[in-house]
């Protein structure tokens, strides 16, 4: 048992002061506000619920910087990907372990305590399967347990290069399934999970999975979270309506049953009809924010959304930055810049930017990856508390100090992190950092010189 003591602290009623919370098998087993502290309370001062990231490419982490040089005269995600394919190439078992470690890491330093690892690099190098098929999940799942990050595994079906079930293309045979192998990759990767860890399916997107596939996907874990890629850049959009004579959203809607079960990754290039009906599916959005402007996807239409009361939460998709207050800060400014205004996604009720922001995000993660968001008891004890001396938090209370985490700070406002009642970060620094750190050393050292 542990019982941690909070000068003020994020609740699902509100803000509230002087609250105990106490710990027992890795769950909140009473929160009691107006508490004072008591011998052997750890004492702390600002606590808040850790996120879920619902859309994460642990090994994406090894290439942030990498292909920020201008390869041709117009460089887009098209040619972005062409270079990840190169990297991927390179990529063992052990070398997935060390590099998504190292991103699990940084996003607990930050305040993810639940990551959805959208898993598509199944095959070996040749294209084949690896003896066992769940070798790389394998390694994913190692991570996790390294860093003790929870886990929501989505294993991605990929069979085609386009629309209409079009042959893959040589840079995606360490993606390729067929539903039969698939089906057993899935079974496998689902024996190697942690008690609290989840599994989802995840067709990869309308381009890589036709609609007969589709239907059957949906079949294999009913119940399950079911992730997809959606309508991310526009030559997506402009390729679906010739195939389908639909957009990839508008598409998903009319034909995929799309409810509350769904998250929709990107869903960047949306009409006002489509932003609408998405929000009134119950299904999540599941925007990347500093990847999306990384890669010069666009911009998601999360005023419109958000008014239509949709559901989102945040990803690190290419983890070119891990960071939970970086995600919101750029989803809230790239409203502005688009508008030219301030304040975009606040609204008379919630004028906070930061609170609402935070609080919907949580939820909307929660409810993608089977997790679960807020200090809550008999929820899993997943808590992170913000450094009250931190420049940006100094003299604030309530929502204001979520203002100033996300728009004042530069990842130095996070103290510790506790994640099933273990503290895993202390400090700010992740307790396995120095060994994570020499092992991912090692494997970029040995990838980037081949």
């Amino acid at each position: 048992m542990t019982q941690l003591w909070f000068e003020t602290a994020l609740l699902p009623q509100g803000w509230a002061d002087r609250v105990r919370v106490r710990l027992e098998g890795g769950r909140i087993a009473s929160v009691e506000p107006d508490a004072e502290p008591a011998t052997g309370d750890e004492r702390h001062a600002i606590a808040i619920p850790g996120q879920g990231n619902v859309h994460s490419h642990g090994f994406q982490r090894g290439m942030a910087g990498l292909t920020e040089q201008r390869g041709r005269p117009h460089d887009d995600f098209w040619s972005w990907r062409e270079l990840m394919y190169r990297f991927l190439d390179r990529l063992d078992p052990d070398d997935i372990a060390a590099i998504t470690a190292q991103a699990y890491a940084e996003m607990l330093e930050t305040g993810y305590t639940r990551v959805g690892e959208f898993h598509y690099l199944h095959n070996a190098p040749d294209g084949q399967r690896y003896a066992a098929p769940e070798a790389m999940a394998a390694a994913i799942v190692e991570a996790a347990r390294q860093t003790g990050i929870g886990l929501t595994l989505l294993p991605v079906f990929y069979a085609h290069a386009d629309f209409g079930g079009a042959p893959p293309a040589p840079g995606q045979r360490r993606f390729i399934s067929d539903l039969g192998g698939f089906a057993r990759l899935v079974d496998a990767s689902e024996k190697l999970l942690r008690k609290d860890d989840r599994l989802g399916i995840a067709p990869h997107s309308l381009r890589a999975v036709t609609p007969d596939e589709l239907s059957h996907l949906l079949t294999l874990r009913p119940g399950a979270p079911v992730h997809i890629h959606a309508a991310e850049q526009t030559r997506e959009v402009e390729a679906s309506v010739a195939h389908f004579g639909a957009r990839p959203v508008e598409w998903l809607l009319a034909n995929a049953g799309v409810d509350a079960r769904w998250c929709l990754v990107h869903s960047t290039h949306l009409t006002e009809a489509e932003t609408d009906a998405l929000a009134a599916s119950g299904a999540v959005a599941g925007l990347c924010p500093v990847t999306e402007a990384n890669l010069g996807d666009g911009i998601f239409p999360a005023r419109r959304y958000l008014e239509a009361g949709g559901r989102f939460a945040t990803g690190t998709d290419s983890n070119i930055q891990i960071d939970v207050a970086a995600e919101l800060r750029q989803l809230e400014y790239s409203q502005r810049l688009r508008d030219r205004a301030r304040g975009c996604l606040a609204t008379a009720d919630e004028p906070s930017v930061g609170g609402r922001l935070f609080r919907a995000a949580g939820t909307g993660s929660a409810q993608a990856l089977q997790g679960a968001f807020g200090i809550t008891v008999g929820h899993s004890a997943d808590i992170v508390s913000l450094d009250a001396e931190h420049p940006s938090l100094i003299e604030r209370r309530g929502d204001a100090l979520l203002d100033g985490w996300i728009f004042g700070s530069n990842r130095g406002a996070i103290d510790c992190v506790w994640r099933a009642g273990e503290r895993v970060v202390s400090g700010g620094v992740h307790t396995s950092r120095a060994g994570i750190a020499v092992r991912y050393r090692k494997t970029l050292a040995r990838l980037l010189a081949a």
